[in-house]
């Protein structure tokens, strides 16, 4: 396999080069993958005790239909499991592919960034686990409950917790996003503040088109994304004119 390594913006690289880096990260995030997934699985009976965490009192211990149900279910929260470990390395290996169409000024202002990444994303899953999780589950296996008999299925709960905890890390990047644009000079902070209600409106969407069809939760994930962009904000003003590039002296002198 071809060594990875930073491409300059001056290189000239062909189509075959460009498509052989990109099938080495596509490597090194699969492989990442594999190794989370073993993980996930070798721990499958922890990792199943921590999903059910958020669960209310009394429905901890969810049913199955069929014989074949508990491991296809175990092996599909373990690849959430797996996908969760392993996204911060496959979002690091799409920004490094991307990272050469910048200029080196660009870039810069980029690669601090990336170290936000993975922090940004633990914060969104710790968010989820313990905030959104528990209020959405007591709020759903509560409601009408003297009308039904409610038992929740292994698989649709597992599903609703790994496609909520992914979609809780993945909006926590907002502020890279915001920042990369801004560092970037693509948009100013002064725009950012103007458009403040269009970003609230864009914010109650997003989570509403998150995983969780409650009021509840969409009230809770409201919350956290306002509040990112509004620190995106914050941020943006306080780093973006340290990196903004010299302005040569128009008449040469210094």
């Amino acid at each position: 396999m071809a060594r990875l390594k930073p491409i300059s913006p001056e290189d000239q690289v062909s189509l075959v080069d460009h498509l052989g880096e990109l099938r080495e990260r596509l490597v090194v995030s699969l492989a990442a993958f594999g190794v989370a997934f073993a993980i996930c699985f070798w721990q499958s009976d922890l990792l199943l005790e921590l999903a059910n965490g958020p669960l209310p009192a009394g429905h901890e211990r969810l049913i199955t239909f069929g014989v074949t149900e508990p491991f296809t279910t175990t092996l599909t929260v373990s690849a959430y499991g797996a996908l969760i470990l392993a996204l911060p390395v496959v979002l690091f290996q799409a920004y490094a592919f991307v990272l050469p169409a910048f200029s080196k000024h660009q870039q810069r202002a980029i690669v601090p960034l990336l170290l936000l990444i993975p922090a940004l994303f633990i914060a969104g899953i710790a968010f989820g686990y313990f905030v959104v999780l528990p209020a959405a589950t007591s709020f759903l296996l509560n409601f009408n409950e003297a009308q039904f008999n409610i038992q929740v299925r292994a698989s649709e709960f597992y599903s609703f917790f790994g496609t909520t905890l992914l979609a809780c890390g993945v909006v926590f990047q907002v502020p890279v996003g915001i920042l990369s644009v801004t560092r970037l000079g693509i948009v100013t902070v002064d725009q950012l503040k103007q458009n403040r209600r269009y970003a609230y409106l864009a914010c109650a969407i997003v989570a509403a088109a998150l995983p969780g069809v409650d009021p509840v939760s969409m009230i809770i994930e409201t919350v956290p994304l306002v509040l990112l962009y509004e620190l995106s904000i914050v941020l943006a003003r306080i780093f973006t004119p340290a990196l903004t590039p010299p302005v040569a002296d128009a008449t040469g002198g210094a």
